[in-house]
């Protein structure tokens, strides 16, 4: 039954996803925007399918473990509808964390960083997949099974919610009032995909925005920011696809072979993008501080 649910979760999302990519694409053209090139779309659905693919490769085990653990579960549900949005609400909270984990730890920033690679933002960049994500995302989930809930019904929310966080890559859709206080909005998720100094490695809520501003990694628009996509350092060969999966693993054996000692190399491995040991690279906290200090320094000269 939940395999049907899931099947029909797909056959129902992809009309939608054709309806509304056109759409963006016609208003786009009639604009004259720009925020589309085949090259750039035809990436996007290259790395969606070797997300695709190896994500069905790892379903069974991913079902496996899942359902192994839920047989310690200490939560036994008995309302439906409780059932279904505690599920909702402690998986998008999981989300936040893999996702911040993904920004935070360079071995998988090198898997997330495909997904920002793009200058482009659109409704097709949502389908320009993490490839790797598969192998480990499911580690996540565990603790949702010892909550009390099922393994199939984990992945059929993952689904869903997915479907949410691919329509919000779009340009096309301001700030949307009561909503942006508790909901992950296109505006919330532009500022994810911003390079600017001041947007890095905020909003990584999928669904709702709370648990970035309940953990310090909340930055609304900024109009007089204007976002700028793409990533912060890119010496990216955009022309080949093999470097798009495989850029920043590259660099992080580039960087590790930088000293002789295993504490240095594993801090390149674990430590946040940006890391250096001599300080020749900074990461984002790091020069969001250093901007600061030189900002309060001009202050009191000019006081």
């Amino acid at each position: 039954m939940e395999l049907f649910k899931e099947a029909l979760l797909i056959k129902l999302s992809t009309p939608l996803y054709a309806i509304v990519i056109i759409a963006e694409i016609i208003f786009s053209f009639i604009h004259n925007r720009k925020i589309y090139t085949s090259k750039d779309t035809i990436t996007n659905v290259y790395l969606t399918s070797l997300n695709f693919g190896l994500d069905i490769f790892m379903r069974t085990l991913c079902l496996f473990v899942l359902g192994y653990f839920f047989q310690f579960h200490v939560i036994t549900f008995t309302n439906p509808l409780v059932y279904w949005v505690l599920l909702l609400i402690f998986l998008d909270f999981v989300y936040y964390w893999e996702h911040w984990v993904d920004h935070n730890c360079r071995l998988f920033w090198a898997v997330h960083f495909t997904h920002h690679s793009s200058e482009k933002f659109n409704l097709t960049t949502g389908f320009r997949s993490s490839v790797f994500q598969p192998l480990y995302r499911f580690f996540y989930f565990i603790p949702l099974s010892f909550l009390g809930f099922h393994a199939l019904d984990i992945m059929f929310m993952y689904a869903a919610t997915q479907i949410y966080g691919i329509l919000i890559h779009t340009q096309y859709i301001n700030k949307l009032g009561f909503l942006e206080y508790f909901m992950a909005t296109p505006s919330h998720h532009r500022v994810h995909h911003a390079n600017n100094l001041k947007y890095l490695d905020k909003n990584m809520g999928m669904v709702f925005i709370i648990w970035d501003k309940i953990f310090g990694t909340f930055e609304p628009e900024d109009k007089n920011e204007p976002v700028k996509f793409g990533l912060a350092h890119d010496n990216l060969n955009k022309d080949s696809l093999v470097d798009l999966v495989f850029h920043e693993w590259k660099n992080i054996f580039k960087d590790m072979s930088k000293s002789k000692k295993i504490r240095i190399k594993l801090a390149y491995l674990f430590n946040p993008p940006g890391w250096s040991h001599d300080g020749t690279s900074l990461t984002a906290k790091q020069l969001r501080g250093q901007n600061a200090q030189k900002t309060s320094q001009i202050l009191k000269l000019t006081d």
